[in-house]
């Protein structure tokens, strides 16, 4: 009897643990979201000091160009330097994984900083302005956030491709980084290398497929937001907004594990106007005109080839494009009004750019690079057809038509240590201004000066440039 209780009560204990229900995380939000959501940031300041007047934005902490020479007097108020240090570009990002069902995988990254809301002192409403200083800048009030990133990804991994080889497919739809501007130099500076070479962050679908170990093949079709195309109401998204056609992308690219070489193309095609006008057919008035809706379109390609090299601390890379247009990627490029037409439409040519730069750096925790970088403004690819005025001359909004060359030279030394950085550089832009070559036209009983057939100024070449000295401190979490 007594060993028939205690097989009883061995059962009972037994039946009574097999019933308790697995242990469960007393935090499921917290596994969840330490599974699936990574936060990361940083907070940077820049101290950044300027010799001349130049072209820069974000509160002058992204750099584009020194100004030009601009004498009044006899001297040139241009030549004079200036001083910033702001946090404005101090970031917050979320990355999501993790999530799948079969071998498709979800993500997303949403991504802000802080930029706008920084107010000037108008010149218009106080004409002071103009005879105490000599720019009318961007240098207070309170950042606001803004979004940098915001995209979604779905991929499909371990697609059958060969024996040896898998294929997997991957689109991105959201807010992201320009394709053709995502490889970037060695560089702590806001501007990363432009615009001497592409910068964008742009509305997109992006496909990239992953053919083996070796080989992805890439495309993309693109809208505008931040950044945009010139044209004869300024810079704005109206034109491709009209134009209803996205910007194409298309590449190729091959990789190993230190070697990566990738060659692409850019198409841009927008609608310059929509509206237009022709002479009026019954009146006295020989300039009286109607208003008539016009086919106008501006087509450009833009190519580029790209390369990378990394040896233990040693890397190196390398990118080039070449092509029309390129403006609304911070490129000193543009376009120009070359012709008009009987039925009221015009007709346009795109300015041929060169841009290239070259980076290297050296080091882990003390960390050395060494930018250079080049334009070459090639001109207006087809010679105008009318007169040609500044006017009709359509550029980016960062630069200055009547540029024709310019150059880089930009050292840095980085510290690194744990998550804190610390750097310095020096960064010498010059600029090879000039005028344009007049062109007379015999129109009429008046003749009509005219500007460089090629929009290309070659006369009176000058250079101009700027010592900036700039210095980071950027904690990162």
């Amino acid at each position: 009897m007594k060993k028939i209780t205690i097989l009883l009560s061995l059962l009972l204990c037994s039946s009574a643990f097999a019933a308790e229900p697995s242990p469960k995380s007393e935090t499921p939000v917290k596994d969840h979201l330490q599974n699936h959501f990574k936060l990361y940031g940083f907070i940077r300041n820049y101290f950044a000091y300027d010799s001349r007047e130049s072209v820069s934005g974000t509160a002058d902490l992204f750099y584009y160009l020194p100004k030009d020479v601009n004498m009044k007097d006899g001297i040139d108020i241009n030549a004079t330097p200036s001083f910033r240090f702001l946090a404005l570009t101090s970031r917050l990002g979320v990355d999501v994984s993790g999530y799948q069902i079969g071998n498709v995988h979800f993500g997303a990254k949403i991504e802000g900083d802080f930029y706008a809301g920084l107010s000037s002192v108008d010149a218009e409403k106080n004409p002071a302005v103009k005879n105490f200083f000599p720019n009318n800048t961007k240098i207070m009030g309170t950042a606001q956030a803004r979004l940098r990133q915001a995209y979604a990804t779905i991929t499909w991994k371990d697609l059958p491709l060969s024996k040896q080889e898998k294929a997997s497919v991957g689109l991105k739809i959201g807010q992201a980084w320009h394709p053709m501007g995502a490889d970037m130099p060695h560089l702590f500076s806001l501007e990363a290398g432009a615009p001497f070479g592409p910068f964008s962050r742009t509305p997109q679908v992006t496909m990239d497929a992953g053919l083996g170990k070796n080989w992805v093949i890439s495309a993309s079709a693109l809208w505008q937001m931040q950044y945009q195309s010139a044209g004869p109401v300024g810079t704005s998204a109206i034109y491709m907004k009209y134009g209803c056609t996205p910007e194409v992308y298309a590449a190729v690219a091959f990789k190993t594990k230190d070697f990566l070489v990738r060659a692409g193309v850019d198409m841009v095609s927008i609608k310059p106007r929509v509206l237009g006008t022709v002479p009026a057919p019954t009146t006295e008035d020989p300039a009286a005109v109607k208003t008539v809706k016009v086919s106008d379109r501006k087509t450009s390609l833009l190519y580029y080839l790209y390369a990378q090299y990394s040896y233990k601390s040693f890397a190196i890379k390398a990118k080039t494009t070449y092509g029309e247009g390129g403006e609304h990627m911070n490129l000193m490029s543009g376009y120009a009004k070359v012709g008009e037409n009987p039925d009221g439409s015009w007709n346009y040519a795109s300015m041929r750019n060169s841009s290239s730069w070259l980076s290297m750096s050296v080091g882990k925790k003390w960390q050395g690079v060494l930018f250079v970088g080049y334009v070459k403004n090639l001109g207006l690819a087809k010679e105008a057809s009318m007169p040609l005025a500044k006017s009709d001359v359509y550029f980016c909004s960062n630069g200055f038509s009547n540029i024709n060359q310019m150059y880089r030279i930009n050292p840095q030394f980085v510290y690194n240590i744990g998550k804190l950085n610390v750097g310095i550089e020096y960064q010498w832009t010059a600029v090879q201004y000039g005028e344009y070559q007049k062109n007379v036209y015999e129109l009429g009983a008046d003749p009509v000066i005219s500007l460089d057939k090629r929009a290309l100024a070659t006369e009176g070449l000058h250079w101009v440039g700027n010592h900036r000295v700039n210095m980071m401190v950027k904690f990162n979490f």
